[in-house]
């Protein structure tokens, strides 16, 4: 409003522009003044602005992902003593909204011919520490094909991409994933040895991995990598979202929070890049309310902190 005025004050005047606005000159001027010598300013407009500038800078610090109650709980972890209420009356000032999550799109492509493990999880995604439920899932992005500029005027044509994750259920970190051209057995075989790689597995944890009754995690490649890596199977129902819920929220992030949030895509390439940057972020730094917003990275660390503590006690 007071840029509005400073727009138009020298044609109409600033009387006339209050009065159809609806509100007192001497607050213009009062603002203007503040402007000019921000000591002005009363104590709490002070304190809003010093809090304006740490909730830009909490949502610029998640790409403008975060909303009003991750920017609140990230300020919380700054030590700063601000309530929730304020975080979502300044952020409303400030224009700034996080990303909304979209509706769900099932791609299970199920292949009723061959054999199914068993649910062993049914619908309990919990696990008392790591290595011991991992879930997984895949999803589609349409991307541009070829060299949008060889021919702009003719549009462009949509190739569809596949990204695969694979998530420790303990903390909710991402720990294996694969973008790819194609729906195959290979993204997600892929995505299984990355996490099979950096986790190392081992007979001790009684490791289940849970999915959906896609055609690519009961191919004989897949099945054999998790009997030989020492992992159980489990698989949900088809097009039951509640029986892979725990993968599919998280692929819904990374569509909310990447795909839609970003594109649209040219290549593959660009998929890829922002993909390592969002997983890394995702581990890292974005707060999970699950775990007690906290990084799923912390809470693996908690827990192997007060586990070492715990065996030097006893």
């Amino acid at each position: 409003m007071i840029a509005f005025i400073d727009d138009h004050r020298h044609v109409h005047g600033v009387g006339p522009i209050c009065r159809v606005l609806g509100i007192a000159p001497s607050t213009y001027h009062a603002s203007k003044a503040v402007e000019r010598d921000p000591a002005l300013a009363s104590d709490r407009a002070r304190q809003d602005r010093l809090d304006m500038d740490a909730i830009k800078q909490a949502f610029d610090g998640s790409r403008g992902r975060y909303g009003a109650r991750k920017v609140w709980h990230q300020l919380r972890r700054e030590g700063r003593d601000i309530a929730r209420c304020t975080v979502e009356q300044l952020m409303k000032v400030m224009e700034l909204q996080g990303v909304v999550r979209g509706k769900k799109v099932i791609t299970t492509n199920p292949d009723t011919a061959q054999p199914c493990p068993d649910d062993k999880v049914n619908r309990a995604f919990v696990a008392d520490m790591p290595n011991q439920l991992w879930v997984s899932d895949f999803t589609y992005v349409s991307s541009w094909q070829g060299m949008v500029y060889v021919a702009p005027r003719h549009g462009h044509s949509d190739q569809w991409r596949s990204h695969g994750s694979i998530i420790d259920v303990f903390a909710r970190k991402i720990v294996g994933w694969r973008v790819s051209t194609s729906m195959t057995t290979g993204l997600v075989l892929d995505a299984l040895n990355q996490a099979i790689c950096q986790r190392a597995p081992s007979a001790a944890d009684r490791l289940i991995h849970h999915s959906d009754r896609g055609s690519q995690y009961l191919s004989i490649r897949y099945t054999e990598r998790l009997t030989e890596a020492g992992i159980d199977t489990s698989v949900g129902s088809v097009g039951d979202s509640y029986d892979n819920a725990l993968a599919e929220s998280i692929i819904g992030l990374f569509k909310t929070e990447v795909i839609k949030f970003l594109g649209p895509w040219k290549t593959v390439g660009q998929v890829e890049w922002e993909t390592l940057k969002w997983v890394d972020w995702y581990n890292n730094t974005r707060l999970h309310s699950a775990i007690g917003y906290v990084t799923p990275n912390e809470a693996e660390e908690a827990f192997y902190t007060s586990l070492n503590a715990a065996e030097k006690a006893a």
